[in-house]
């Protein structure tokens, strides 16, 4: 993983404060980049932990094996991608396209514009894609 491309991404957007790639099927952090002092590694595993049970978890795994089962289709997963809004951060979560087993979260203050956010987040998959195992 190029944690140059992780870099880049947080620092060309105005409240970029973290970019990370995670792996769906075991939780871990691939790789990582931050700009902010308090963010411990607990802290960006427990980010990615977080992120796989609302891509992966028991809950949205229920909801697509009943979606499955009423259409007559194999279980799949649907989401591909999710905002989250704190207090402070907002949260862009896509999983890449050409792997779906491993999810970009980028990180920014609530001052970025959510369209800057998005398109940050969706041109950085591709390079990011290329990095992946």
């Amino acid at each position: 993983m190029s944690q140059q491309t992780l870099e880049q991404l947080v620092n060309d957007v105005d409240g970029g404060l973290a970019a990370a790639v995670v792996d769906l099927e075991s939780g871990l952090i691939v790789d990582a980049y931050h700009n902010v002092p308090y963010f411990t590694q607990s802290y960006i595993d427990a980010v990615g932990v977080a992120a796989v049970d609302m891509f992966r978890g028991k809950t949205i795994t229920a909801v697509e094996t009943m979606m499955a089962a009423q259409r007559g289709d194999e279980i799949k997963y649907h989401v591909k991608e999710i905002q989250m809004t704190t207090d402070g951060t907002y949260h862009f979560m896509a999983i890449l396209p050409d792997k779906p087993d491993y999810l970009l979260i980028f990180v920014t203050r609530t001052t970025t514009s959510l369209g800057a956010g998005w398109m940050a987040t969706r041109s950085a998959m591709q390079e990011v894609t290329a990095f992946c195992p």
